[in-house]
């Protein structure tokens, strides 16, 4: 399994929001087909057929927590995670 692929269970699994390092969470939007765009601290992420605009910053290297919430929503309502769906949290 790739390394962008296992970020992704850990965002979809919520359990470890606080721990996830902000590249790697960058780096599943971007695999999974957001456009990246900085204006200072933030980088701004955006996709066709997605509504919602996400906008990310670092806290020390790390993703901030409800920023990761925010990504987990958008995957899962958008239904982005493809054939990782196995590993979404049940409802």
């Amino acid at each position: 399994m790739s390394g962008w692929k296992k970020t992704l269970g850990r965002v979809l699994r919520g359990t470890a929001d606080a721990n996830l390092r902000f590249d790697e969470v960058c780096s599943v939007l971007k695999c999974l087909g957001f456009s990246e765009r900085i204006k200072g601290d933030l980088h701004i992420f955006t996709r066709d057929g997605v509504e919602e605009i996400l906008n990310l910053q670092s806290r020390d290297g790390n993703a901030k927590p409800y920023q990761v919430k925010q990504v987990r929503d958008v995957i899962v309502r958008y239904r982005l995670a493809g054939d990782t769906d196995d590993e979404q949290p049940s409802l």
